[in-house]
Order: C-alpha cells, then sequence, then structure tokens
C-alpha cells in the first residue's frame, strides 16, 4: 500500500527537481571596448590607456583557456563584446577588428552577442536560461560604482554605456547557478559594485580594491591588481 502511494509521489518530485536543473551550464564573459587613440594621445603617456586595441579581447581570450582547462574542452561559453567601440577603433587604425573578434569566436566555438547599449547589455543577458550562468566575468574600464562598456571612444575622457550599480536590479538573479562565481578584472569595482551586486543577484562578484593592469596580459598572465582583490 505505502509503495503504491508515495511511488508516484517520488515520480513527481523527481521530476520538479528535474525541471529545475537548467538545461546547461554557461560560462559569460562580457568585454568592453577600447579608448580611442584621437583622444588618449591627448593625455600624458603615463595616464593612456589603450593604445593596444585588443586589451580587453586578450584577457578574455586567456580567461577562455582557462575556463576550457577547469571546466573541458567542450564548456559553453558566451562572449558578450560591446560592438560599438571596436566599430570605431577599427575606422581609427584601419583594421577589421570586429571581423577578427568573430573569426576568434568561431575558431573557439563560442557563441558570440555583440551588443550596443547598457540596455541591450541587460536584454542579452536576461535572455540565458535560468540557473545556466556558473561563471561571469567582466573586462574592461570600470570605476567603483559601473562597468564602462565605453571610455574615451566617443568621448575624451568620457563613457557613453555602462552598467552602474543601479542597475543591477534589472538583471534577473535567477540566471545565475547557486554557486556561481563571478570577477570583475576592471578597475576599483570591489569598492563598491560589488556588494550591489550581491544584493541584486544574491552572488559574489570579486572585485578589485584599487586599479587593475592590462600590462600582463603580454607576458600570458591574467590582469592584476594593484591592491587587492575582494568579494
Amino acid at each position: 500500500m505505502l509503495a503504491r502511494m508515495f511511488g508516484p509521489l517520488r515520480i513527481l518530485l523527481l521530476s520538479s527537481l528535474l525541471l529545475t536543473i537548467p538545461s546547461q551550464a554557461d560560462h559569460v564573459i562580457v568585454t568592453g571596448g577600447p579608448a580611442l587613440r584621437k583622444w588618449e594621445n591627448y593625455r600624458v603617456t603615463q595616464d593612456q590607456h589603450d593604445r593596444y586595441w585588443a586589451n580587453f579581447v586578450r584577457a578574455s581570450t586567456l580567461r577562455m583557456d582557462e575556463i576550457r582547462k577547469a571546466y573541458g574542452a567542450n564548456a559553453p561559453i558566451v562572449w558578450m563584446v560591446y560592438q560599438p567601440s571596436y566599430q570605431t577603433r577599427a575606422r581609427e587604425d584601419g583594421k577589421a577588428y570586429t571581423t577578427w573578434v568573430s573569426e576568434i569566436a568561431a575558431k573557439r566555438h563560442l557563441t558570440l552577442v555583440w551588443f550596443s547599449s547598457g540596455g541591450g547589455f541587460i536584454q542579452s543577458l536576461n535572455s540565458r536560461p535560468n540557473g545556466s550562468i556558473e561563471t561571469f566575468d567582466f573586462f574592461g574600464h570600470s570605476n567603483r560604482f559601473a562597468f564602462m562598456f565605453d571610455y574615451s571612444n566617443e568621448i575624451m575622457a568620457v563613457s557613453t554605456a555602462w552598467l552602474h550599480e543601479r542597475d543591477l536590479p534589472r538583471i534577473r538573479a535567477s540566471l545565475f547557478a547557486r554557486n556561481a562565481y563571478c570577477k570583475s578584472w576592471g578597475c576599483h569595482t570591489g569598492e563598491s559594485m560589488h556588494k550591489a551586486w550581491k544584493r541584486s543577484t544574491g552572488v559574489a562578484l570579486e572585485g578589485a580594491n584599487g586599479p587593475t593592469d592590462y600590462s600582463v596580459i603580454s607576458f600570458g598572465r591574467l590582469p592584476e591588481v594593484h591592491g587587492s582583490w575582494v568579494r
């Protein structure tokens, strides 16, 4: 009698559990855009940004290698790239940067998602399945309150596209796996934004208390912090 009673219940509970498991585990990498040299050349040398167009792209590919080593050669990576800055820098340098980014994605078998605004980024991110984001990484300019997808590209020393900590409640917290690992490789996001991220998403964001240094990518290393990483 009890077996007949609890058998269907066990099946029902198992079915409900399966429905809560995401169909895939994604590794999301967000890549901001470079500054234009026509603006940065006005600065003194030590304050200039992005002499190399692919600072954030190269750092992103280093992280991709790390993910594929840790999670398997076929780990699904969603690469979200801020397109307008690469288009304008391509025109400035006379290079096919957006084509090169697309070729990198194809060669590495990634899902490439171009976006062109803060709102567009949120919309694209929110389209991911519930519970599917296992890791999240941001490479780009930032300050203590925001990811800056664009900086010193359209306007010198100004950002025109960003994700501010006030925007974080617009991101669905249900996107993230329970133990998702999130990290910002931009400057200063461990000074305020990481706390707002945890309040809004329920998962921790590791960020820099201090500026980050991308010069080490030329040695095959991920950006380093002049300060400390905090969660």
